[in-house]
């Protein structure tokens, strides 16, 4: 096609240049995309003010990672209580079954507070932790080009427009504490790969993001991937390509063995994370959804595909209305709002460059993704956000960077600004509603 098959049929005298070259829309002007560059910032303020409240009113006995912890410090891997619903009972003991890394992360701080399992400062911890996400991706965008507008817009909508400021926002709560690690053990991952090529480095925390979060272990072809240069060929054997796989591999087989043995000797079998005890104590009167689902259904089913697909991709947001003439605002779908609609800059992923990175990274997502469509979570209770999209989120970050053209950033900055709006309308019903 031409460019005059795109022209304008009833363009005016004044515009038949335009016409010849096809139609263009006219460029943003600077002080206007420098306002939607300050709508930003006044959105970031008003999100880390909600972080800041946070960290102002955690309360202790509410991270079964402080548990865990403790436990730990007193020399056993069982624990004396628990702080949420989804700690095991095995052979009359209670154990807390989520992966161990952050509670590894969390130890120097619990040990060093003397406060034991009543530790309360794990928002602190996660507000540091997205703080090193942001400088570790600030680091990973400037190297997919040096536009440093885009740069900011991209860390912006990272910190501020995805999963991870909801997770950050509840990080005193054991399953978003567990999410978060895993994120910031990927992107170190991510980082030693991509500025350092230390494959070492990038093998250890990948290993402990697999101690975090089970299935990023299989971002390991794409690591590998990542440290060969774009002229040599992706199928080659010689002595550098086993001795890097060797020195990446090695440390996450490490974080393996750990894990089973850390499961053997909690249930008795080395791939028994305890996941299936979590609803066995659970009274008939006291049944929630995922009690019932794990009773009757299973850890996973194709029974959830349909449900996971419609709230990872094409939920909206729902504020649920109430009272007598449905005026009030009495909750939000606790369920969540899919990844594209709370997060709609992502849709520029369907302009990504083709790359053998970009197929790797998209095979990488979509079997992270697939398998947790068949779970029988899809990370309730949530707002305005799919949790789980944080395992593969880190590769949609990194193939999203250098798809972003400069003609884009406006466009980009739109997207990301009402994404952000979302996360401020959701905060503020939630408010409303009274719901915690």
């Amino acid at each position: 096609m031409t460019a005059t098959d795109t022209a304008p049929q009833d363009a005016a005298p004044g515009d038949s240049n335009d016409a010849q070259r096809g139609y263009m829309p006219p460029a943003v002007s600077a002080p206007r995309y420098w306002l939607l560059i300050s709508i930003l910032v006044l959105l970031g303020c008003a999100l880390s003010a909600g972080l800041a409240m946070r960290v102002l009113s955690e309360e202790a006995g509410t991270n079964s990672y402080a548990v865990l912890a403790d436990s730990w410090l007193s020399g056993q891997l069982h624990s004396d209580q628990c702080f949420d619903g989804d700690c095991a009972t095995f052979e009359g003991r209670t154990y807390v079954i989520f992966p161990p890394a952050p509670a590894l992360v969390a130890l120097p701080f619990v040990a060093a507070s003397g406060q034991g399992a009543d530790f309360a400062h794990f928002m602190p911890i996660s507000l540091a932790l997205l703080l090193l996400i942001a400088f570790i991706w600030s680091r990973l965008f400037s190297a997919a080009g040096p536009d440093q507008t885009r740069t900011l817009i991209l860390l912006i909508a990272l910190v501020f427009a995805t999963p991870l400021y909801y997770v950050a926002l509840r990080g005193d709560k054991v399953w978003f504490f567990a999410q978060l690690v895993g994120f910031f053990f990927v992107s170190m991952a991510l980082w030693a790969t991509i500025e350092r090529r230390n494959a070492w480095l990038a093998g250890a925390m990948l290993g402990m993001a697999f101690l975090s979060r089970q299935m990023t272990i299989l971002y390991a072809p794409l690591l590998f991937a990542l440290m060969l240069n774009d002229d040599e060929p992706l199928f080659r054997i010689n002595k550098e390509r086993i001795v890097r796989a060797l020195k990446m591999g090695l440390p996450v087989l490490g974080a393996v063995a750990a894990y089973c043995l850390y499961n053997y000797v909690r249930f008795g079998a080395p791939l028994d994370t305890g996941y299936a005890y979590i609803a066995a104590d659970v009274a008939p009167g006291d049944d929630n959804v995922i009690s019932l689902r794990i009773k009757d259904v299973g850890l996973f089913a194709q029974d959830y595909l349909l449900f996971n697909v419609v709230y990872m991709f094409f939920q909206g947001l729902h504020i649920e209305f109430g009272g007598p003439y449905v005026t009030r605002i009495v909750g939000v779908d606790d369920f969540g709002t899919s990844i594209l609609a709370a997060s709609p800059f992502l849709l520029l992923l369907a302009f990504v460059q083709r790359h053998r990175i970009t197929f790797i990274g998209v095979i990488t997502a979509a079997a992270i993704c697939g398998i947790t469509l068949f779970y029988h979570s899809n990370g309730f209770s949530q707002y305005n956000v799919q949790r789980y999209a944080l395992d593969w989120l880190p590769i949609a970050m990194l193939l999203l960077a250098p798809t972003v053209r400069k003609e884009w950033r406006a466009i980009l900055a739109v997207l990301v600004g009402y994404a952000m709006a979302l996360n401020l309308v959701t905060m503020a019903a939630l408010k409303v509603a009274g719901v915690a």
